[in-house]
């Protein structure tokens, strides 16, 4: 089936939803991205605290789990001339990315990826991949948001791995706006027939900012409601959202699922 006449959202912002978009309109249908988190830099140098803790550390690998830590890195770097310290500090290390749109993101800046997972594009699928890596190297560097859980870390400290994770930012809950109050007024009148969440932050946000825009209560009956992976699906569950997990984490994946849903 394809997705013609339905109303799908997803909680990412127009920027980095453009494939959700692609997708969904070339088949007809309409998209909703909804812009659901920010990033906010831990503190007011974050590159050169990298490369600070690069340089006191010394990684074997970095592994870089969103192509967001990876913009936000780069930018902080560019806008104070850190730029070059920083790529050498990633491009010196057997450098993971969790997935094709991470290891794009580090590709646009010269940093070769050495290794990243199949298909299953998560913290499962890192420490798969990792799980063949050399421990006589086992120095791990792991630059990430401060909400992360610790799930990679405790994998890979089993699999014999020393790993070191640097808090670059926090996520916070976008502010709202024009389309947060349309999708709350297209979803109370039953017009959303889909919605794909793609972390397990952007559901608390999510809620979160409902609960700003609309006073009435979320209510997701007869909305085919997809998670992306195993972590969002926790989320939603303590949420009490009935939903089906992709069973390809990304958001092709996400979508198949969706077609299966409302099929």
């Amino acid at each position: 089936m394809t997705l013609r006449s339905y109303n799908i959202a997803i909680t990412r912002g127009p920027e980095d939803a453009a494939e959700f978009v692609s997708v969904v309109e070339r088949e007809g249908g309409r998209a909703i991205p909804l812009p659901t988190i920010r990033l906010v830099g831990r503190g007011d140098d974050i590159s050169a605290g990298y490369v600070r803790e690069c340089r006191a550390y010394g990684p074997d690998y970095t592994i870089l789990m969103s192509s967001k830590a990876v913009k936000l890195l780069m930018e902080d770097a560019r806008s104070r001339g850190t730029y070059d310290a920083v790529r050498l500090a990633v491009a010196n290390t057997v450098v993971v990315a969790v997935g094709p749109k991470t290891a794009a993101a580090l590709e646009e800046h010269g940093i070769r990826v050495n290794a990243m997972p199949e298909s299953v594009y998560s913290s499962v699928g890192v420490g798969e991949v990792m799980s063949r890596m050399d421990r006589a190297q086992n120095r791990v560097l792991v630059p990430r948001s401060g909400a992360s859980t610790p799930f990679l870390r405790e994998l890979l400290e089993k699999e014999g791995f020393d790993v070191r994770e640097v808090h670059l930012y926090d996520v916070e809950p976008h502010p709202g706006g024009p389309i947060w109050e349309e999708f709350a007024t297209m979803l109370g009148v039953g017009d959303i027939h889909g919605l794909v969440f793609t972390s397990a932050s952007s559901v608390r946000a999510f809620f979160d900012i409902m609960g700003r825009t609309s006073e009435s209560p979320v209510d997701m009956d007869g909305v085919a409601v997809i998670s992306i992976g195993p972590f969002t699906s926790e989320e939603l569950e303590r949420f009490g959202v009935s939903h089906h997990i992709s069973e390809v984490h990304t958001v092709a994946g996400s979508l198949d699922a969706l077609r299966g849903d409302l099929g």
